[in-house]
């Protein structure tokens, strides 16, 4: 899965901005037509994912062959009735194996998942704005794909754009 693949890291709660949306589909559409990005890894608990979603999704409508999978952290056995359900938005869901009796820690163990099987990261972390009281899942995410040599597109609220290339080619699109 990993060499045409995208994830997506952010916060639960997100400056929400046409200029972010307008930023997002920006990379979105550049991955893929001209890295040829084809599925898009989700996870769950956030509005950027949500939003990442919902993007992804219209933009299915001109490039129908991309593929959203839900990378789910709860739930290893689900019911067909469950199932039907997600694929209303997914092409596909799965709980990855390795992520069994997690326990807390299950959510954390699924973006290491997400992470290692997807060639590219958009990733919205806001800094003035991150949990004060435990470091938030967008602070991991930040941390680990720079680690692991991930294309990283990071999205922030701040009031200007920069893009700053870094020696792996990662990219932080801060706003």
């Amino acid at each position: 899965m990993k060499d045409k693949t995208c994830c997506f890291f952010g916060h639960r709660k997100i400056n929400e901005t046409e200029e972010l949306k307008s930023k997002l589909i920006e990379i979105i559409e550049k991955l893929i037509v001209d890295e040829k990005v084809d599925t898009f890894l989700f996870g769950s608990k956030s509005r950027f994912n949500r939003l990442c979603l919902e993007l992804v999704t219209e933009i299915k409508e001109k490039y129908p062959h991309i593929k959203r999978v839900y990378v789910r952290a709860e739930y290893p056995y689900i019911s067909e009735h469950y199932k039907n359900y997600l694929l209303e938005s997914y092409e596909d869901t799965y709980y990855p194996e390795k992520i069994l009796n997690s326990g807390r820690a299950s959510y954390v163990e699924r973006n290491y998942e997400m992470i290692d099987n997807s060639q590219y990261c958009i990733v919205y972390y806001d800094e003035p704005n991150a949990p004060t009281s435990r470091k938030s899942g967008s602070w991991f995410a930040r941390h680990i794909e720079a680690e692991r040599s991930k294309a990283i597109y990071r999205l922030s609220s701040f009031p200007k754009l920069r893009v700053i290339p870094s020696g792996r080619n990662i990219y932080s699109a801060i706003f």
